[in-house]
């Protein structure tokens, strides 16, 4: 997907973080009567909780009300961990940090990004996240399209779930690169 298209649906699914602007006047098609889901603050789509046991992570917008085209996830509670760094295969992943501290590393860079701040990485390009700070992190995480993403932390993000490893990110169309990065 081209920047300019993700950042068109970006700007459609977060109008609250300014990111209109990059749209240059189209907005999303309109959902269908009755097809309208707000999701309070602190809940998921679907009143179900997920953990990866660094987060909780929460259901926002589901792929099937998108036609596929976005998964949009929030994580709570991030503290001094994250996944392994990894890359899709197929999907752009843009973080907006919302409270706290998050490093991230994105094609061999690190930032440190703040409330407020967001980051794209974009497909094919390794990246992975760790909370850092001295309270945990809340950020929301966009994908898209969204591919396989629901799919893979519906088995990933639950107690005693899988090993992050090679084998698990490829049965999702995404690359195991390294371990999780260290709050440095």
């Amino acid at each position: 997907m081209k920047r300019r298209t993700f950042l068109k649906t970006a700007a459609a699914a977060f109008p609250a973080a300014g990111l209109g602007g990059f749209a240059f006047g189209q907005t999303a098609p309109a959902p269908a009567v009755g097809e309208v889901h707000p999701v309070g603050a602190g809940e998921d789509r679907l009143g179900e909780t997920h953990s990866l046991g660094f987060s909780t992570i929460l259901f926002k917008v589901l792929p099937r009300e998108t036609s596929g085209g976005l998964f949009v996830i929030e994580h709570k509670g991030l503290g001094h961990g994250g996944p392994p760094v990894h890359f899709h295969l197929h999907q752009d992943e843009a973080f907006y940090v919302m409270e706290g501290e998050v490093l991230f590393q994105v094609a061999g860079e690190r930032k440190r990004l703040r409330a407020g701040e967001s980051l794209l990485g974009p497909r094919g390009i390794p990246h992975g996240f760790v909370g850092v700070g001295e309270r945990p992190a809340h950020m929301i995480i966009a994908f898209t399209p969204a591919g396989m993403m629901e799919e893979f932390f519906r088995v990933a993000a639950v107690p005693n779930g899988p090993p992050m490893d090679a084998a698990l990110f490829a049965r999702f169309d995404m690359q195991y690169v390294g371990p999780p990065l260290v709050a440095a």
